[in-house]
């Protein structure tokens, strides 16, 4: 059976779902207005530079929960998904999804975004297997820390390793769907890598090695 990988945000999202929740607890009045935003923002650069410190990023991106707990941010996590992430659905994603089910593919969405953001989006998508960031829990409560490897640049390569070894099983080709040059150890690791809506240092590789460019910022031609 082949395997279709997607990246998350700026991907089959025309956004990103971490940062946008960032603003989402802003706007929500959970935390600090200006200090919030201004770290937000500095993490979101960083990330884009391919700078990200994955553990400290996590440690701010989780702090709501950590103080507030599920309990009070799951239902505020529902409206976020249905407020501000269904209307950044890439307009060709869907279509995507859908062909590689129809040619009967395995789906598996890979993101450095936090399992607690990341999961309730997959199953917007339709996509049953995740590999995200797991935030650490301990006695059912958040910590703040990350459990286990970042889903984060070369921890996608060793948390893809483990989900195919916790499977037990091999797929005939695996693609992998990336806008990131931070997803380049995962893109060189796999049979078909194909660059969406990249940016500049992907689109520059993905050039060298005549990897496939493509967009899913525009709706599929109807028929």
């Amino acid at each position: 059976m082949p395997l279709a990988i997607f990246d998350l945000d700026h991907t089959l999202l025309a956004g990103d779902s971490d940062h946008l929740w960032g603003e989402f607890m802003i706007e929500q009045g959970l935390v600090e207005r200006d200090h919030h935003k201004r770290e937000n923002d500095r993490f979101y650069a960083s990330y884009k530079a391919g700078t990200l410190d994955i553990a400290a990023y996590t440690r701010f991106a989780l702090e709501p929960l950590v103080r507030l707990g599920a309990e009070k941010l799951l239902p505020l996590r529902a409206h976020f998904v249905e407020r501000v992430i269904d209307p950044i659905v890439a307009p060709a994603a869907p279509a995507l999804l859908e062909r590689h089910r129809i040619q009967g593919d395995e789906l598996l969405i890979i993101t450095a975004t936090n399992r607690f953001v990341a999961e309730p989006i997959a199953q917007l998508l339709g996509v049953d297997e995740l590999l995200a960031t797991d935030p650490e829990q301990v006695n059912g409560r958040y910590t703040g820390a990350i459990a286990g490897v970042p889903c984060y640049r070369e921890g996608k390569v060793r948390r893809f390793e483990q989900w195919l070894r916790e499977r037990g099983e091999r797929f005939d080709a695996v693609t992998f769907y990336s806008d990131s040059h931070n997803d380049l150890p995962l893109l060189r690791h796999v049979q078909r890598p194909i660059a969406v809506d990249p940016d500049d240092a992907l689109r520059a590789e993905a050039g060298r090695q005549g990897w496939p460019v493509i967009s899913l910022r525009d709706p599929p031609p109807s028929l």
